[in-house]
């Protein structure tokens, strides 16, 4: 991982502690995230776990965000109910937050305390789904990396 981005948003993690103790109930709401919108707003919401799959708080997010207008998020944390703290994101989280927010930002716990990195340093070598999509005009790939 390369050294912190940027300073911890406390006041992020604040938000999504604050989701996880007063929304979290039983098995079906484990975890919250908060995300800092560009302009500044905060958007929150929870996961929705099912014994069949279910969206994970970050992806739950992004739905949440779209639906208030909100299309360009800098950063990003998860919380676990019952005091857990800062929870990395799981690997689905991680590919579909690099895929809608290449330069998001996301605060993680390490051995060394919490720390903001960003996304691609959580997916290193990874495929970005923008880069290989065809440009419908002239069907080739958009990008070349």
């Amino acid at each position: 991982m390369t050294p912190q981005t940027d300073r911890v948003d406390h006041e992020l993690i604040r938000a999504a502690a604050h989701i996880a103790a007063t929304r979290c109930r039983g098995d079906n709401h484990t975890m919250a995230a908060a995300a800092r919108a560009r302009d500044g707003r905060i958007v929150t919401a929870v996961n929705a776990y099912h014994f069949t799959g279910g969206p994970c708080a970050e992806l739950v997010l992004i739905g949440t965000a779209a639906a208030q207008g909100v299309y360009d998020l800098d950063i990003i944390v998860a919380v676990g109910d019952r005091d857990r703290g800062v929870v990395p994101p799981c690997g689905r989280c991680r590919q579909v937050l690099l895929d809608y927010f290449p330069a998001l930002k996301v605060i993680v716990r390490t051995n060394d305390g919490l720390r903001t990195v960003p996304v691609t340093d959580l997916l290193p070598e990874s495929y970005i789904w923008a880069n290989h999509q065809l440009d419908a005009e002239e069907n080739t790939p958009l990008s070349t990396s």
